[in-house]
């Protein structure tokens, strides 16, 4: 069975079980096809963090993830932006996804790049349905898109956004897939060498060829050494415990050790006379993120330059000691003191909170072979490279321009991710993979889906379609990193009593819609011991599954 962000994309991981690939085949399939069916959040080019469980139990993520370039002054931003990271070329990383999405079939996959890859080059030159949640990403960053002709000749075909059921084309980004296909076909010799090729095409032949002018000729700072040497990295997962089962993070390259903390200060406490979906609930949850988010800002950055203290953060002891900093009766009025390291710098913002990109994808196969995917990226905050409809990498917007900040600037250096897929493995030993868009309120809609499933024994389905709120009482991830002290978004379909109890709490509430995609939307499916696969598809945005 397979789960993702967009019906296609499930459709896409479907076709290929049935072809008789494996769970990495039919993901990546999925999720090449994001970034054609849901390319204003998931860039090709983008990142793409992504974990695989084997049926033996051993686990990998692949960190999907690119650094900043090595021309790089670290001080750039601090000296010309007072801090800032402007839109365009200047906050481009490593495009990261292609190599993760061959790291993937390489290591654990069995069919070339052409067999998955070809799906989503369909679907790229012959077009799909444009649907609500694409147009209307288009329609609130239209004047973005129109900045750069490249990005307005395909997001705004005759100046206009495009309207639901018309027919949308890409022609562009069909060709580079369809060349990085084409390339692996004529390398001959085995399946891997066919990759390589595939890989070569994108990283060191013509489509890196037309990234590295574009950025000379426009300001930009990536490079043909940049390109060529990058390679995703994997590693093993962080791990964690929550009721009874074990759960398996994204490492800290990305916020996903986070979500390990959040669930263990959670398991801390005594549900038994809590009912879900009350005021004591989200109050708990709430407050538990942002005990851990107040860690997160203090101490995450990339490990390869970084100290991130794992183990401490991870810890019973610890968990033990955080939660007794939990008041049952009050909220915190902003983020609480962290309880590693120090913060510096916090201020409340006027802005509004950042929007949740992303998508994602997961598929359990016959043999329990489990993947996870949260690719990503925007199309409208820096320009497409002319001819390739592709936009290298903007999660520079996520990094700070202090290179004091953990997570501030340096050549090399990876900024700081949201997306982390995660796979849940149950007291029985078998997989949930799992995970959703939403930038800073993944790990708090990942959250509730694990309470709702394990606590509370809820169906999978209804355990995703519950009434979500989330925090904003921390920096957000994104540039300009705002913070709203106290803000809780809650969807309208909680209970006027209980948003009242909330308010009574010292939250200040502040309604999200009956059912807002930037709620996150969770996908998972789970393996049950009957053999039996069940999955759930969020429906807060075009999410799908399939399978048997």
């Amino acid at each position: 069975m397979a789960a993702a962000g967009h019906a296609l994309a499930a459709r896409a991981a479907d076709q290929v079980l049935e072809a008789g690939g494996n769970a990495v085949d039919a993901g990546v399939a999925g999720g090449l096809v994001l970034g054609v069916v849901q390319s204003d959040y998931v860039n090709f080019a983008g990142v793409a963090p992504i974990m695989i469980r084997q049926p033996d139990g051993t686990a990998y993520t692949i960190d999907g993830l690119g650094g900043w370039p090595k021309a790089l002054d670290p001080n750039l931003f601090m000296r010309e932006y007072g801090g800032k990271i402007p839109r365009g070329l200047l906050r481009t990383v490593v495009p990261a996804a292609p190599s993760a999405w061959i790291a993937a079939l390489t290591r654990f996959g069995t069919m070339s790049f052409a067999d998955v890859a070809t799906p989503a080059i369909t679907l790229a030159r012959e077009g799909f349905a444009m649907h609500w949640l694409m147009r209307s990403i288009i329609s609130q960053h239209a004047d973005e898109y129109a900045e750069w002709p490249s990005n307005a000749a395909i997001y705004l075909p005759g100046g206009r956004v495009p309207e639901i059921g018309e027919r949308f084309v890409q022609s562009d980004l069909a060709r580079t897939i369809q060349h990085m296909a084409d390339c692996e076909r004529a390398a001959g010799g085995d399946r891997l060498a066919g990759l390589n090729a595939a890989r070569a095409a994108f990283y060191e032949g013509d489509i890196a060829r037309q990234i590295v002018r574009f950025h000379e000729a426009e300001g930009g700072l990536l490079s043909a050494a940049d390109l060529s040497g990058y390679r995703s990295e994997i590693g093993a997962p962080v791990r964690a415990s929550f009721a009874d089962g074990t759960l398996l993070c994204s490492g800290a390259y990305c916020q996903g050790p986070f979500l390990g903390v959040v669930m263990q200060f959670l398991d801390q406490l005594d549900w038994s006379g809590v009912a879900q979906g009350s005021s004591a609930y989200y109050h708990r949850l709430i407050e538990c993120v942002k005990l851990a988010f107040a860690d997160r800002e203090a101490v995450l950055g990339d490990p390869n330059f970084v100290d991130v203290p794992l183990e401490r953060l991870l810890s019973a002891s610890y968990a033990a000691e955080r939660i007794a900093a939990f008041d049952p009766a009050r909220a915190a009025p902003g983020m609480p003191e962290p309880g590693l390291g120090r913060v510096t710098g916090m201020a409340p913002t006027a802005e509004e909170p950042a929007p949740g990109d992303t998508s994602y994808v997961c598929v359990v196969d016959t043999d329990g072979l489990a993947f996870s995917a949260t690719p990503s990226d925007v199309s409208y905050s820096s320009p497409i490279i002319p001819g390739t409809g592709i936009c290298p990498s903007s999660r520079g917007s996520a990094s700070w321009g202090d290179p004091a900040h953990p997570s501030g600037v340096a050549p090399g250096k990876r900024p700081r991710l949201t997306p982390n897929p995660a796979i849940y493995v149950d007291r029985d030993g078998f997989p949930m993979p799992f995970g959703t868009p939403g930038g800073d309120v993944q790990i708090q809609a990942m959250a509730h889906v694990l309470l709702n499933r394990f606590v509370y024994g809820m169906e999978l389905q209804a355990a995703v379609e519950a009434p979500r709120l989330a925090s904003y009482s921390f920096p957000s991830s994104f540039e300009p990193h705002e913070m709203h002290p106290g803000l809780v978004r809650a969807e309208t379909r909680i209970d006027d009593t209980v948003v009242d109890e909330l308010a009574g709490l010292g939250h200040r509430v502040e309604p999200w819609g009956e059912w807002s995609h930037l709620a996150g939307a969770v996908c998972a499916v789970q393996a049950r011991p009957d053999g039996a696969l069940e999955g759930a598809a969020d429906p807060r945005r075009t999410s799908g599954t399939a399978g048997r």
